[in-house]
C-alpha cells in the first residue's frame, strides 16, 4: 500500500540519532524595522562576555548558553544598537528572542534602547500582522490550543471574518469558499471535494499547525483567484532541540454516543485506518458487457447475467447497531544540530496523528417546496419531504515529515505531507413525493469514501555575500483521490402497512455506484527580491514568475438492479433479500433480480488547467511614516474539457473551454501614526475561476440529499456551447486603523468593498428543484465593516489581569444584480401583492459573523481556561427560479468552553477538557417566501460534544 510506504518515511526520521549534547539555547531573528525584512550578518553577542554569534541570511540566530539570566546586544552597521535585558535561560529550556532594529539617525552613531524580553507566540503572529505590507489576521499554535481545536475547521473560525460552513469550507468576509483560496506552506493545494473550490479544512490535524495566516488584501506576488482571503495553513518548522510529544483524547456527544440506535454497513478490515481493504470494490471489470435477461443471458465473453449480478456483495441495508466515542492521538518529534566545519544547520521533524469519530443524526430532514401555482396563496407547498436518520464513522489518518538544511547563504527545506480519510455512511429514510399521487417510499443508504491526499514541498531560499539580490523558489507535487466505493441505494415503494414494492417509475431502482476523481496538481515558483534605495529611501524591488497545472479524472460507474417475473424468496421490504442467490435470475426460471448497467457518458471527464504568471512590485517608503506597496500580476488561465453527451451524440476530446488572460494591479498605502497606530487602504483586482466539476457537462447524484448536481456547460444538438459558466472579476477595496499595544493586545476597525462582474452561483432548476446547476449573474457588490478587540482586564482591576477578551465581528450587506430572465422568472411567480427588485442577497454572503472568547490565563498555576461564542448571520445558500423559492442557511450559535492544567516537571504534561455546543443548536436551512411560514429545506442535530484530553512532552 502507498500509505504504509509513506509512514515508514516518517517515522523514519523519529529515530535519527541526536548527534550532539544537549544545550540550552537563546534562538531568534533579527528584522529591519521600516521594511520588515531579515537582516542577515547582524551581531549578537552577550554583555560583559566573549560569547556571541552573527545571523545568517535569513536574519535567524543560535546561541548555546548555561542557564542564567543575560543580557543581549544586537548591533548591525547603520542601526540603532539594542540591548534586551533580563533574559533568563532555564534548563533543558530554549528562549525565543525576537528584535527588530531602526536605522540610526546618523549611519555610524550608537544608540542603546534598552527592553525586557518576553516569549509570546500570540504576540509573534500580532507582530506579523503590524509589520506585513497586507490586511492579514493570523491564529498561533499557542491560540490553536488555547481554543481546543483538533484541526483547522475548528480553530480557523476563531480568526476575524472567517467563518466555517458544513465544519469543514471557510468563508472569509462572509463569502463563499469559491472566494477563498487555501494554500499550504505558501504553495498551491488541491481539494479532496469535487463540489467545492477549497481544501477540506476538517482533515488537516491542529497538531501539525504553526500557525494559521488569513491574508485579506491582495500584494502582486499573491495568486489572482481569491476575493474573500488567502488562508496560508503553515506547518510547524524544526525545533532548536530534541523534542518529543504524545497527546491522546477523547470525546462523548450523548446525543450520538453509545446509542443503541445508531446505523452502520459491514466494515471491511482497514476502514479504521481511513481506507478500503478491497472488500468494496468493484467485482467485475468496468468496461464489461452486461448482458440482457434474455436467452441464456450470456455476454460476448461467454459470461452469464446471472454470474455477473452473484458477484456483487449481498448486503443492501443500514444495521442498527451500537456506537462508539470518539478517540484520536497524536505523536511528533524534531531536533536540529550543526553539522560540518561551516556549522551548517540541519534539522527535521515527523508527525503522525490518528483521528476517529462517530456522527448520529436522528430525524434528519431533506425538503423541497414550491410556490403554489394561483398567485393568491403563499402559503408553501411541498413538492417532496424526506426525513431519516443517517450514522457516519470517521478515519482520518495524517503524516508529516519534514528535513530543512542551512549554510550561511542558502536554504532547503523538504515536506511531506500525507492525509487518509476514510467515511462510512448508513442511512434510512422515509420520503413522501407530492407531485401527482401521494407516493411513500422508503429507503436504505450505505455509503463508503476514502480520500487521500500526498503534498511533496521542496523550497529554497538564497542570500548572495555582499549582494543586495535575494532568490526565494518552490515546486510543489500533490495527488488527490477520492473513491466513493459500492454506494448501495435500496427504495421501496410503500404500497400498504407491511407491503413494499421496488417500481422504477415512481421510487427509482435499487443502485449500486462507485465514483472515483484523481487530481494532479503541479505547481513552480521562483522570486526575486532587490534592497535599493527609492527617493533615498530603502525600498524593495520584487518580481517573480509562477505556473499551475492540474489534471482532474473523473468517473461514475451505475448499475441497477431490476426485477423481472418475481423472486424466489419474498422480498418483504427488506434490501438484503434482494440480492439472495435464490432470488437472482437465472434463465431456467426467467425471474428474480438482475443487474443493469446504467453508464452516462456524461458523468465521465477529464479535465486540466493552466495558469501561467508573471508579476512585479516596489515597496518604498514616500515619507519616513508613509509607506507604499506598488504592484501588477499577470495571469493567462486556460482549462480543457474531455468528454461527452449521454447521447454520444456530441464528444469533446481536450476541447478548450475557457481561455483568459489579465492583469491584476494591487496598490498598497500604510501610514505610520506612531509606533502602535498603523492606518492602511488598498486596492486590488482578484478573480474567481469555476471548478473542474463546474466547467463540465457532468451529472452527479448524491443519494443522501437526493440532489443532482448539473454541470455548467449547455451544448445544443450540433454541438455548439450555448452557456459556459464564465469566470468572475472583483474590484477590491480596504481601509483599515489598528492600534498594537503591549502583551498582545490590540484594536482594529476595517472597512471594505467588492464589486463583482459575473459572479458564479448555484441555481435550481425551475421544474426539479433537486437539480441544481452553476450559473453567472449579472453583477454583485458586497459592503463590509469588521471589528477587533484583543485586550486584558487588567486596566479595570488589577485583579483581573490574568483575564483577557478577543472578540471580532463582521457586519456584511451584499446586493446582486439580477440578469433579465431571473428577473423575469420572479416577477412571473410573484404572490398578489408582492414587490419584486432586481437585486437580492450573494449566494453564500453571511450577513454577519461574530467570535468572541473570553480568556483566563495563570501561568505561575499552569491553568488556562476559555468561553467562546460563534455565529454568522442568515445565508443564502440556494437560490431559487420562479416557483421554487430561495433557502437560507439561519444562524448556528455555537459555545464552547475549554481548560487546560498542566503539571509534573517542568509541567511537561497537561490535561485538557472542553465541552462544545452548550446551548444545543440546530443546523438548518429554511425556504423563505413572501407571507408564508418558514420551510425546513435541510436539518441536522449535532448535540453538545464533552472531550478530554492528555498530552505529555518529553
Amino acid at each position: 500500500m502507498k500509505f504504509t510506504h509513506y509512514f515508514i518515511i516518517i517515522f523514519s526520521f523519529a529515530f535519527i540519532p541526536n548527534l550532539l549534547a544537549q544545550d540550552n539555547k537563546i534562538i531568534g531573528s533579527v528584522k529591519d524595522t521600516e521594511l520588515n525584512d531579515a537582516l542577515p550578518f547582524a551581531n549578537v553577542y552577550l554583555k560583559g562576555t566573549d560569547v556571541g554569534t552573527t545571523t545568517d541570511f535569513d536574519g535567524q540566530y543560535t546561541i548555546s548558553v548555561e542557564p542564567g539570566e543575560y543580557t543581549l546586544v544586537f548591533s548591525f552597521v547603520g542601526y540603532q544598537t539594542k540591548e534586551i535585558t533580563d533574559v533568563i535561560v532555564e534548563k533543558e529550556k530554549d528562549v525565543v528572542v525576537n528584535i527588530s532594529l531602526a536605522s540610526s539617525a546618523a549611519s555610524l552613531d550608537e544608540v542603546v534602547i534598552t527592553t525586557t524580553a518576553r516569549k509570546n507566540t500570540e504576540s509573534a503572529v500580532l507582530n506579523l500582522q503590524k509589520k506585513s505590507i497586507k490586511v492579514m489576521d493570523g491564529l498561533s499554535a499557542e491560540g490553536i490550543k488555547r481554543v481546543g481545536a483538533s484541526d483547522v475547521a475548528s480553530a480557523v473560525k476563531r480568526i476575524p471574518g472567517v467563518s466555517v460552513q458544513g465544519g469543514k469550507y471557510v468563508f472569509v468576509r462572509g463569502l463563499g469558499d469559491r472566494y477563498t483560496k487555501s494554500i499550504l506552506n505558501g504553495m498551491d493545494i488541491p481539494g479532496l471535494d469535487p463540489d467545492r473550490n477549497t481544501l477540506q479544512m476538517d482533515i488537516i490535524p491542529s497538531h501539525i499547525l504553526e500557525n494559521i495566516i488569513v491574508s485579506k488584501t491582495a500584494s502582486a506576488e499573491m495568486p489572482a483567484d481569491f476575493t474573500g482571503g488567502v488562508v496560508d495553513i503553515v506547518t510547524k518548522d524544526f525545533p532548536s532541540r530534541q523534542e518529543y510529544s504524545l497527546s491522546v483524547g477523547m470525546s462523548y456527544n450523548p446525543d450520538m454516543h453509545f446509542n443503541s440506535n445508531y446505523l452502520k454497513s459491514e466494515n471491511s478490515g482497514t476502514d479504521f485506518l481511513g481506507f478500503d481493504d478491497g472488500k468494496r470494490d468493484l467485482p467485475f471489470s468496468k468496461n464489461m458487457k452486461i448482458p440482457s435477461p434474455v436467452g441464456d443471458g450470456l455476454n460476448d465473453k461467454g459470461v452469464s447475467l446471472t454470474n455477473i449480478t452473484n458477484r456483487f456483495d449481498k448486503r443492501m441495508a443500514a444495521d442498527r447497531a451500537n456506537s462508539l466515542g470518539d478517540f484520536n492521538f497524536s505523536f511528533s518529534t524534531g531536533n536540529s544540530f550543526n553539522i560540518g566545519e561551516n556549522n551548517n544547520k540541519i534539522g527535521y521533524l515527523a508527525n503522525v496523528s490518528y483521528r476517529n469519530t462517530t456522527e448520529f443524526f436522528e430525524n434528519t430532514k431533506q425538503n423541497f417546496y414550491f410556490k403554489p401555482i394561483s398567485k393568491s396563496d403563499t402559503e408553501l407547498i411541498p413538492n417532496r419531504t424526506q426525513t431519516g436518520d443517517i450514522g457516519l464513522q470517521k478515519a482520518l489518518l495524517s503524516g508529516l515529515a519534514g528535513i530543512s538544511f542551512k549554510t550561511d547563504y542558502s536554504k532547503y527545506k523538504l515536506n511531506i505531507l500525507h492525509l487518509q480519510n476514510g467515511v462510512s455512511r448508513a442511512g434510512k429514510f422515509r420520503t413522501f413525493t407530492y407531485i401527482q399521487d401521494d407516493i411513500e417510499v422508503v429507503r436504505d443508504n450505505v455509503e463508503y469514501t476514502q480520500k487521500s491526499i500526498t503534498n511533496l514541498g521542496l523550497t529554497g531560499n538564497h542570500a548572495f555575500e555582499d549582494s543586495e539580490w535575494e532568490v526565494d523558489w518552490g515546486l510543489s507535487t500533490s495527488f488527490s483521490s477520492i473513491q466513493d466505493k459500492d454506494i448501495r441505494v435500496t427504495p421501496f415503494e410503500v404500497i400498504s402497512e407491511n407491503e413494499y414494492s421496488i417500481r422504477p417509475s415512481t421510487a427509482g431502482s435499487p443502485q449500486r455506484i462507485w465514483r472515483d476523481l484523481e487530481e494532479l496538481n503541479l505547481t513552480g515558483k521562483i522570486d526575486f527580491k532587490k534592497k535599493h534605495k527609492t527617493f533615498d529611501r530603502k525600498a524593495n524591488l520584487k518580481f517573480g514568475a509562477s505556473a499551475t497545472y492540474k489534471e482532474r479524472d473523473f468517473g461514475i460507474n451505475n448499475y441497477n438492479i431490476l426485477i423481472k417475473g418475481g423472486s424466489v424468496t419474498p422480498i418483504e421490504g427488506n434490501p438484503d433479500h434482494l440480492l439472495l442467490t435464490e432470488n437472482i435470475w437465472n434463465s431456467d426460471s426467467n425471474q428474480g433480480t438482475y443487474l443493469q448497467g446504467n453508464y452516462q457518458p456524461a458523468n465521465t471527464y477529464q479535465s486540466n488547467s493552466t495558469v501561467v504568471a508573471t508579476y512585479i512590485s516596489e515597496e518604498f517608503n514616500i515619507t519616513d511614516q508613509l509607506k507604499s506597496i506598488l504592484g501588477v500580476r499577470f495571469e493567462n488561465y486556460k482549462l480543457n474539457y474531455s468528454g461527452e453527451n449521454n447521447q454520444g451524440t456530441i464528444q469533446l476530446n481536450n476541447t478548450n473551454i475557457l481561455d483568459e488572460s489579465d492583469f491584476f494591479p494591487s496598490a498598497n498605502l500604510i501610514y505610520a501614526w506612531n509606533d502602535e497606530i498603523n492606518i492602511r487602504s488598498s486596492y486590488f483586482k482578484t478573480t474567481a475561476r469555476p471548478s473542474f466539476k463546474e466547467a463540465s457537462i457532468a451529472q452527479i447524484f448524491d443519494p443522501l440529499s437526493d440532489i443532482t448536481f448539473i454541470g455548467g456547460i449547455d451544448i445544443d444538438s450540433d454541438g455548439n456551447f450555448k452557456n459556459i459558466v464564465k469566470p468572475s472579476y472583483i474590484n477590491n477595496f480596504d481601509l483599515r486603523i489598528e492600534k498594537f499595544e503591549e502583551n498582545g493586545q490590540m484594536y482594529a476597525f476595517s472597512a471594505f468593498y467588492k464589486s463583482f462582474t459575473n459572479p458564479i452561483e448555484l441555481v435550481a432548476f425551475e421544474t426539479a428543484p433537486n437539480n441544481l446547476q452553476p450559473r453567472n449573474v449579472n453583477s454583485a457588490d458586497v459592503y463590509g465593516l469588521e471589528f477587533e478587540l484583543r485586550k486584558n482586564f487588567g486596566f479595570l482591576l488589577e485583579s483581573l489581569k490574568k483575564f483577557s477578551i478577543n472578540a471580532n465581528i463582521s457586519l456584511i450587506e451584499s446586493s446582486v444584480k439580477m440578469d433579465e430572465s431571473e428577473f423575469k422568472s420572479r416577477k412571473l411567480a410573484a404572490r398578489e401583492g408582492e414587490s419584486i427588485d432586481n437585486k437580492r442577497d450573494l449566494q453564500g454572503q453571511s450577513p454577519y459573523l461574530i467570535n468572541i472568547g473570553i480568556n483566563y490565563d495563570d501561568p505561575e498555576k499552569a491553568w488556562q481556561a476559555g468561553l467562546f461564542y460563534n455565529t454568522q448571520g442568515e445565508t443564502l445558500e440556494v437560490v431559487g427560479i420562479r416557483n421554487v423559492p430561495d433557502a437560507y442557511t439561519q444562524s448556528f450559535h455555537n459555545v464552547s468552553f475549554r481548560l487546560i492544567k498542566a503539571f509534573g516537571e517542568d509541567q511537561k504534561q497537561s490535561i485538557n477538557i472542553g465541552v462544545s455546543n452548550l446551548l444545543n443548536d440546530d443546523v438548518e436551512t429554511l425556504y423563505k417566501s413572501y407571507q408564508s411560514s418558514d420551510k425546513v429545506f435541510s436539518k441536522r442535530t449535532p448535540g453538545q460534544s464533552f472531550s478530554i484530553g492528555y498530552t505529555y512532552k518529553f
